[in-house]
């Protein structure tokens, strides 16, 4: 028997969410966790120096500042720091041409020339709008919008900007929101791509695109500390093979993927259910890279230098390009890279003259290859003389990530395709998609509406599930730091 009322197995983001607002409900909550230290997808660790702390998945956060769970939650009163580059991202299209996003939408639209205006006519309405946006898609699109005009504006824009028919007139402006589409890390054109582009994009002029002062792990900490100081337990190094051990909890909240819960209830689902969950399919893989380096990177446009995320994808035609073979599971030698150098944005990440590079590409699910030729190739092409600078260097494959985190199913660190049908219905096609046939079961994982991205909203609705049929309670906990 158990001491504890709800048992959340996963302290990713969601996991954590889930067990902060089931504790704040004033139940007893305890986290098992499998490694050694909790995060999931918000963990930060000294990979080669130990004064020099990297982030070992997520390092760029636009979900947090704007998501409905840490608007309420109140990161800052918890002393979380998010710092914003001047320049939220920036897209390399050749060895002569940058495109840039500012945060400030006009200095943006000043540097697009012909597509200035267009780019103000796609984004102020959303800038404007933007807390209705964001809370019409983190809520899953299962209840009636507070703000109307939300779900207008994205519908009439996702129609072009999930097409080919994009309707920019110059490369810069094309290649700059394409490059934005690509963290659906998938086929490109789609309608969800469209969305992410339009999602992410405007969140580049309005709430920004912020790194955590001291890397993602400071937000995982913030959220474990609340959990403990309202009674909730976390055990680390205590994985759960099979969703019996956890009997004498009332609910259980599982931070899996499909896979993952397949394996934890092995043949106590029913068989409907579990075929539609084995049917559940996995985008293309990351695969990653981390550097040691001994001076900023020196990029051919100074001005680069100055993003807070780097997209190394070419032109609009080469993206899509390769992003869709990757999505057919075809490799590349030169696949889409974002790179993240954390001291741009907060300058205490360097130390004594080394800092941290942070460096995705995308892959085909399960890729082996070792990224770092494709990624070192890739920067050096734009910024001669960055191999010189590295002090030390590292690999992850496709494949790896699995390894290290099983939610990462063949390194989909999205936690399942992002289609336009697999967003709204994911992981199965249920009006609660969290609650599962198991009694007192549900699942909280990215891999459940709204999906990826660190916005804890999975874990909330899923915890608000829970409350409601597990325990009775209907009104929302109060999340706020002062509660």
């Amino acid at each position: 028997m158990t001491d504890f009322d709800v048992a959340v197995v996963g302290s990713g983001p969601n996991g954590l969410a889930a067990a902060v607002t089931m504790a704040r409900a004033g139940l007893r909550v305890e986290i098992r966790e499998r490694a050694d230290d909790i995060g999931g997808g918000l963990r930060t660790a000294p990979l080669f120096d130990s004064e020099v702390v990297h982030d070992i998945c997520a390092a760029v956060h636009p979900m947090a500042p704007a998501s409905p769970f840490f608007r309420e939650f109140g990161l800052a009163a918890r002393g979380v720091e998010l710092l914003h580059p001047s320049i939220a991202y920036a897209q390399l299209i050749d060895e002569r041409t940058v495109a840039l996003a500012h945060r400030d939408l006009a200095a943006t639209c000043a540097g697009l020339g012909a597509d200035g205006d267009r780019w103000r006519r796609l984004m102020e309405p959303l800038v404007a709008h933007s807390t209705g946006v964001v809370d019409f898609i983190l809520s899953g699109q299962r209840s009636w919008p507070d703000d109307l005009a939300a779900p207008a504006l994205l519908a009439s824009r996702v129609l072009r900007h999930g097409s080919p028919f994009h309707g920019f007139a110059t490369e810069e402006a094309a290649a700059l929101l394409t490059g934005v589409a690509a963290h659906a890390v998938g086929r490109l054109p789609s309608l969800a791509s469209g969305a992410t582009a339009l999602l992410l994009g405007h969140l580049g002029h309005s709430t920004g695109w912020p790194l955590p002062k001291g890397g993602s792990g400071v937000i995982a900490r913030a959220l474990a500390d609340d959990l403990v100081a309202h009674g909730g337990r976390i055990r680390t190094g205590a994985p759960v093979t099979d969703v019996r051990e956890l009997r004498g909890t009332r609910a259980v909240l599982l931070d899996v993927a499909p896979k993952g819960f397949l394996a934890l209830a092995g043949d106590r689902l029913p068989a409907r259910y579990a075929k539609a969950l084995a049917r559940f399919r996995y985008g293309p893989g990351a695969a990653k890279a981390d550097f040691l380096v001994s001076a900023p990177i020196p990029w051919r446009d100074p001005e680069v230098g100055r993003a807070g995320t780097v997209h190394l994808g070419g032109s609009r035609a080469t993206m899509l390009r390769q992003e869709t073979l990757a999505a057919r599971g075809v490799p590349t030698a030169e696949p889409f890279v974002m790179l993240v150098d954390p001291a741009v944005t907060d300058p205490r990440r360097e130390v004594r003259g080394r800092r941290p590079i942070w460096a995705y590409a995308h892959v085909p699910n399960g890729d082996t290859r070792d990224p770092l030729p494709m990624i070192r190739a890739a920067i050096e092409r734009h910024a001669p003389g960055f191999t010189d600078t590295v002090l030390a260097e590292r690999a992850v494959t496709a494949a790896g990530l699995e390894a290290y985190n099983p939610n990462y199913v063949g390194g989909d660190i999205l936690a399942g395709a992002i289609t336009l049908t697999q967003s709204l219905l994911r992981p199965v096609p249920r009006f609660d998609p969290y609650r599962t046939p198991l009694r007192g079961v549900y699942l909280c994982s990215a891999s459940t509406p709204p999906g990826p991205g660190v916005h804890g909203m999975s874990g909330y609705w899923a915890a608000r599930s829970a409350l409601r049929h597990e325990f009775g309670i209907r009104t929302a906990p109060v999340l706020g730091p002062a509660s």
